[in-house]
């Protein structure tokens, strides 16, 4: 209904300003040129298929899908459904080897391989702090946390080696930024508060993009090559 509009809107304003051509000094012809001129600037811009916004889109989706897996996987730990957590937590490392390979593609086979376990770890850390949290464990919570955010520079340094404009401190507090934001989730989850779960939940993945397009924009950068297209 929306593109048909589009599409009539501009026709509509020729007629009108077609019956107004004595005011305005235009010829019918102009007239028609005007509208097809205003009917090519309200239509929808075209999608990009650059070899960059694929990458740019792939990051996206999977760091987003990160953040939705790991919140089912600590839901269904937090409330005792082990099916549920078993079938999320096998989800959410399929999630992180589509990272890994994504890594991979662009910087090579080592570079795959060192990734997975790197990312696999922090989430080791998530699922401590979540146990720590269903076993009102303070000392287990505290020690997640500390390992969480020293792993955030552990990640922010390997970026780095692999991306050198990626300064390793800026990395870090944006995956600093992940640590919290997902830590909230599972205070919230843990207090059966879901509506501040979800819209803390929403927060969480709207900030893996963040991520995602710094990283994209820096692999353009450094491999122009491979995203000529």
């Amino acid at each position: 209904m929306r593109r048909i509009f589009l599409i009539t809107l501009p026709l509509i304003l020729v007629v009108v300003l077609a019956l107004s051509l004595p005011h305005f000094g235009f010829t019918a012809d102009e007239m028609m040129e005007k509208g097809k001129e205003m009917k090519e600037m309200m239509m929808p811009s075209p999608t990009s298929d650059t070899a960059a916004a694929a990458l740019r889109t792939k990051l996206n989706l999977l760091l987003q899908e990160h953040v939705f897996l790991a919140a089912a996987a600590t839901d269904a730990a937090l409330g005792g459904r082990d099916a549920e957590f078993k079938a999320a937590a096998a989800a959410l490392d399929e999630n992180s080897v589509a990272l890994a390979k994504a890594n991979g593609s662009v910087y090579g086979p080592d570079a795959e391989k060192a990734f997975l376990p790197l990312w696999r770890k922090h989430i080791g850390f998530f699922v401590d702090y979540t146990t720590g949290v269903a076993t009102k464990d303070k000392a287990k919570q505290e020690k997640a946390v500390n390992d969480l955010l020293a792993y955030t520079k552990e990640f922010g340094a390997f970026l780095h080696s692999a991306s050198p404009s990626l300064p390793a401190d800026a990395v870090a507090e944006l995956v600093k930024e992940h640590v919290l934001t997902l830590k909230a989730v599972v205070d919230d989850q843990a207090a059966k508060d879901y509506s501040k779960a979800y819209t803390d939940l929403l927060k969480a993945a709207a900030h893996m993009q963040m991520i995602a397009d710094a990283h994209a924009e820096a692999i353009v950068k450094q491999f122009p090559e491979k995203f000529a297209k």
